[in-house]
């Protein structure tokens, strides 16, 4: 019963991240226009939100109630599940907040960063120190090295990555829930902007 129940939270995880890993979409997006790809990010927690305020009260909305039934935790059963909205929020933020690449590079953190270290950290994570706070430390070394490589990508520079791997991390280590989608942009993009030559 125990592994039938763990294999059961890794399929939610995996489904649950590759929902999550969509959002690397959005730097392509904004490089055509990011007036239109703020207004798709609005829009979509707009419907979003009121999918999941139907689906609450017992109405089914097609397709969206299916994906959220699918990706819900057990710790959101029953609940409004706001990991959709917080992470449209985070790539709305990175936008508005820092201009390219370090927006890219927040939102690419948010996507790869965050959603390998849960995965990782769920499906692998068996070292997990009090320091962590419930995390693991394979899903931490997941976060570093994913957003090491994807800032060293587009930096070319190895104390950036370095550096932004680091906050990336370190963001990820607190247990902030769904929140996490909106700190984690915002600390990332500030880091970069702060530091890029």
């Amino acid at each position: 019963m125990i592994l039938a129940n763990t294999v059961d939270e890794i399929k939610t995880e995996i489904f649950r991240k590759s929902i999550h890993f969509l959002i690397a979409i959005v730097p392509s997006l904004a490089i055509i226009s990011t007036t239109g790809t703020l207004v798709l990010l609005v829009l979509g927690v707009i419907l979003y939100s009121y999918a999941e305020t139907l689906r609450l009260s017992g109405v089914v909305v097609p397709f969206i109630s299916q994906v959220t039934f699918m990706a819900a935790r057990k710790r959101d059963q029953g609940r409004f599940v706001l990991g959709p909205v917080t992470l449209g929020i985070g790539a709305m933020l990175a936008l508005l907040l820092y201009p390219a690449p370090a927006s890219s590079i927040a939102i690419y953190a948010l996507a790869f960063g965050d959603g390998l270290a849960s995965l990782i950290g769920k499906v692998f994570g068996k070292i997990r120190p009090l320091i962590l706070m419930g995390k693991s430390i394979e899903g931490s070394l997941a976060c570093f090295f994913a957003v090491f490589l994807i800032t060293y990508r587009i930096s070319k520079s190895i104390s950036l990555s370095f550096f932004t791997a680091i906050a990336a991390t370190l963001i990820e280590i607190f247990p902030l829930k769904d929140f996490d989608n909106i700190i984690m942009p915002i600390g990332v993009g500030f880091i970069v902007w702060f530091l890029q030559p």
